[in-house]
């Protein structure tokens, strides 16, 4: 059996501290899953022009923020990695001729220990994290991450992390949803769920209000989701299993893809 891959949002780092709706869900996420043989993760916080993964044996939590509590800076997320499954990766993309590079010690940033944290809180599965490139086009995205689709046959769980609607600069002090947050997610909604991905690779001519959901600044919390898709490649269904606001416009969705 094919794994699904998931984009999710992980919205604040506070998130790690949280106990509200969607932190609940993530943990019954992570229970619900079959326990799977490693972790892809492509992090909207580890924006490349090359290429690059993780080649660890064990990570260190990146306490990449700053102006939070102290107890923010004393989570750790010690979880195994997998050289080689690293490897594997390195192989797939030799085989595509795409540019590459493994590296160590760089421990996995917040946008990806984040939302383990609460999906698989023992830490125990092997993670492996990749760096996005905004740059990029959407379909070369959806292509790099299609060079790994066969690992979902290998029991390797693909995540993209990021955010839908996350633009810093339009937050506001409520969790009503401010109308042109929830417009944009609905138009990736329709899309997603017909597959249509020209459409989609287009969202910034296409989409309406994706100027304020994806600013030109902010467009790597928006790319995992084509990496991710590009795993699912050949699937035929997208699920929104959750979807929820914090501050009027930062969206807290999880999409699923078999």
């Amino acid at each position: 059996m094919k794994t699904p891959s998931f984009f999710i949002a992980h919205g604040s780092p506070l998130l790690a501290l949280e106990d509200n709706e969607y932190t609940r869900f993530l943990e019954r996420l992570g229970e619900d899953l079959p326990r799977p043989r490693a972790i892809v993760v492509f992090s909207a916080h580890w924006d490349s022009p090359q290429q690059q993964l993780t080649a660890d044996e064990r990570y260190e939590a990146q306490h990449d923020f700053y102006g939070f509590p102290e107890d923010m800076y004393r989570l750790t997320y010690p979880a195994p990695g997998d050289p080689e499954l690293s490897r594997r990766i390195s192989e797939l993309f030799k085989s595509h001729n795409l540019p590459h590079q493994p590296v160590a010690g760089r421990g996995l940033d917040h946008g990806v220990w984040v939302i383990l944290r609460k999906m698989f809180p023992l830490a125990d599965v092997p993670v492996i994290a990749m760096s996005v490139d905004s740059l990029r086009s959407p379909n070369e995205q959806y292509e790099i991450g299609r060079m790994l689709s066969p690992l979902r046959e290998e029991g390797v769980l693909f995540i993209g992390s990021g955010g839908l609607v996350h633009n810093l600069r339009l937050l506001i002090h409520s969790d009503e949803p401010e109308e042109w947050a929830l417009s944009f997610d609905a138009w990736v909604a329709e899309t997603l769920e017909s597959r249509n991905l020209q459409e989609l690779f287009q969202y910034d001519k296409k989409a309406p209000h994706a100027r304020e959901a994806v600013p030109s600044y902010g467009k790597e919390h928006f790319v995992p989701l084509f990496y991710v898709l590009g795993t699912a490649a050949g699937g035929t269904k997208a699920q929104r299993m959750f979807q929820a606001y914090q501050y009027g416009t930062l969206s807290l969705n999880c999409w699923k893809f078999e």
